[in-house]
């Protein structure tokens, strides 16, 4: 996509990275974070965010800007992120929702993890990948998953791995494009007054011969 490039998120990026994260997967974390009269799943993802710490912090995402404008954002990290995420999204949790809500959104969490577990090992994940409605169609999807995988780190020699909602084959087949197989697909029975989140297909990348 011309004129689209990329750098590291900010904290200033809030407002328009966080309605791209959620696009990625908008039932699951309605799943986790949406809580009655406490606030919706974006109210959370813009305090981790802001805070900049763990998986949902600005400092695990790169932003695609066009224009001046930011119509892309995602992620790539390793399973040598486990406990320091852990560690954050716990803090995030208790100062966003107390201990009253705390407790569930936790469980909840490790609920979405068997059907979208985090990466182990030295495996490399992406994830959080949202375009906005204005860019999409365009190819920054595709410019947004080449920029993770060429940002890969050294330390990362194991699997690329990302997970695609069985209901989305329109980014299935994007992915394909990009030389992704799906190599498993997990069953979801989770549900609430939120929503259900779907099925997920696990899809690893196959570096070009």
């Amino acid at each position: 996509m011309a004129g689209l490039t990329f750098r590291p998120a900010a904290a200033a990026d809030v407002a328009a990275a966080v309605p791209l994260i959620h696009s990625s997967g908008p039932a699951a974390f309605d799943y986790v974070f949406s809580v009655s009269g406490v606030g919706d799943a974006q109210a959370f993802l813009r305090r981790a965010f802001a805070d900049g710490a763990g998986e949902f912090g600005w400092r695990n995402h790169v932003v695609g800007v066009l224009d001046g404008v930011v119509v892309a954002a995602g992620a790539g990290f390793g399973g040598d992120t486990k406990w320091s995420f852990m560690l954050a999204a716990a803090r995030q949790i208790l100062g966003h929702y107390g201990w009253r809500h705390a407790a569930g959104v936790v469980v909840r969490g490790l609920k979405v993890e068997s059907v979208i577990p985090p990466p182990a090992g030295a495996m490399y994940y992406l994830g959080h990948l949202g375009v906005s409605e204005s860019a999409r169609g365009q190819g920054a999807g595709t410019v947004l998953v080449e920029h993770l995988l060429a940002a890969r780190p050294i330390t990362a020699s194991g699997p690329v791995v990302l997970d695609v909602a069985a209901t989305n084959p329109a980014a299935q087949r994007l992915y394909q494009r990009l030389g992704f197989a799906v190599v498993g697909e997990r069953r979801s029975t989770l549900a609430n007054a939120q929503g259900r989140v779907p099925d997920q297909r696990r899809m690893q990348w196959h570096a070009p011969a």
